[in-house]
């Protein structure tokens, strides 16, 4: 059982400078229900976790769920999910976070250089070593998927994180169809479509140069054609869907996204708790379907209508 809103910390922990207000966002997502806390190794190479580890000393164990991932590269030669790298990474990652075990241990992209067999075999011996309560995946090939809960005497995976969106919105496709048949549920990243949904970029402006669009270090996932005039467009032509939800812009988007009966939660970001407070009033929305069926038309109009800023 996670919460409906869970706590990332991708960009905002891979700072030192921001540690500070880092720890204090942990803090508030806990105190406001947030329950699901997702990081991976590779966030600041270790960064992340580590603060994590710190923001974590002295809540109780059982009061929250941890979530990280391995995949990619930690070294030269450190990357991947063979045997090796998956105790090695694991045993990394719960000294940098300070516990005795992790509830979720992602795979955080499909590793085509080891065989599949040996990757499942090592995530079942951690499981079996307690250092590890259940399997997921990031990002993984539909066909990888089923051939790994094909594979017999292993652990199955319980969680996937794909990205997922208003503004993306393939694993409508055939991820969440195989995902529901075999008890498998989503964790999206990027519900916001890295800010774009949040509205704060406007047809014909300049984007803030406090945002993540004006910097290249972070805006690797933003999908240019969402700057575009008749995507922005339309993402203010939400604002008044939203308005009759009782909702703020970003609240409807996580709420839409939360929609979804295979959606377990949707991983949220924050600089600043009261970004936390905001994303956390979207769970548990009574919303009509009917504004939800409205906002994807809107959206998939605007994505097919794209032209260039």
């Amino acid at each position: 059982m996670v919460s409906e809103i869970a706590f990332g910390s991708w960009l905002n922990f891979s700072s030192a400078a921001q540690k500070h207000n880092a720890v204090a966002c942990v803090h508030r997502a806990l105190d406001r229900g947030i329950t699901l806390i997702d990081t991976a190794n590779v966030y600041g190479r270790g960064a992340a976790e580590s603060v994590l580890g710190e923001a974590l000393q002295g809540i109780r164990r059982d009061s929250y769920v941890l979530a990280t991932k391995l995949y990619f590269p930690m070294s030269s030669t450190d990357r991947g999910l063979s045997r090796a790298q998956i105790v090695k990474q694991l045993d990394a990652s719960l000294e940098r976070l300070r516990v005795a075990h992790v509830d979720l241990y992602q795979c955080h992209r499909y590793d085509a250089d080891t065989p599949l067999e040996e990757t499942m075999q090592a995530l079942s011996e951690v499981v079996r070593s307690g250092k590890v309560r259940y399997i997921g995946f990031s990002e993984w090939p539909v066909d990888r998927i089923e051939a790994a809960l094909a594979i017999a005497g292993v652990e199955k995976f319980v969680s996937s994180q794909p990205q997922y969106s208003l503004l993306h919105r393939d694993p409508e496709r055939a991820l969440i169809p195989l995902s529901s048949r075999r008890g498998i549920s989503q964790i999206v990243w990027s519900p916001l479509a890295q800010g774009v949904l949040s509205g704060k970029y406007l047809a014909g402006s300049r984007v803030p140069t406090d945002s993540r669009a004006a910097n290249d270090a972070i805006n690797g996932f933003l999908n240019q054609d969402w700057l575009a005039t008749p995507v922005l467009e339309a993402v203010q032509a939400l604002r008044p869907l939203a308005a009759q939800a009782g909702l703020t812009l970003a609240q409807f988007a996580l709420a839409w996204v939360l929609r979804q009966p295979n959606v377990a939660a949707a991983i949220t970001g924050a600089s600043r708790p009261e970004q936390v407070d905001e994303n956390a009033a979207a769970s548990g929305r009574d919303v009509a379907p009917e504004l939800f069926e409205k906002a994807g038309r809107l959206m998939s109009d605007a994505i097919l209508a794209k032209r260039p800023v």
